[in-house]
């Protein structure tokens, strides 16, 4: 797997999670049963707890995919790309394992589980940084 291609499938997968969380609002409001406004930001939740799962995995992967793209775009620019295709499998592989764990549930077990899968995906970066430089 390229670098470009896990970015791709990185984009596609954040999508997809928006789309889990998102998507399900729109009948409530062309149906009438909710204001388009009901979700807005720092009021309480009113989603079923999957929903809410849902939007903290999209929300994880918003914020780590300027880092992985970043290093994706860098290590092409300078002419190193070999350098994240060999990892960008293992990479996306940890990023999909923890958003799923994330669907899951959130007892003790899977907390666990998505930390050492997103420690997982820190330690490649900061590989591919280390070979970048060096």
């Amino acid at each position: 797997m390229t670098g470009f291609t896990a970015v791709l499938i990185y984009i596609a997968w954040t999508l997809a999670l928006t789309m889990l969380y998102a998507f399900p609002r729109v009948p409530q409001i062309l149906l009438g049963r909710k204001r388009a406004d009901s979700w807005e930001r720092n009021q309480p939740s009113i989603d079923p707890v999957f929903m809410v799962r849902a939007k903290g995995a999209h929300l994880n992967c918003v914020e780590n995919f300027p880092l992985f793209a970043g290093v994706v775009c860098v290590a092409a620019l300078m002419n190193r790309s070999a350098v994240v295709d060999s990892v960008a499998a293992i990479f996306i592989a940890a990023r999909l394992a923890q958003s799923t764990a994330h669907l899951i549930g959130t007892n003790l077990p899977l907390i666990g589980l998505r930390a050492t899968l997103f420690l997982v995906q820190v330690l490649l970066m900061f590989y591919m940084v280390w070979q970048l430089l060096h």
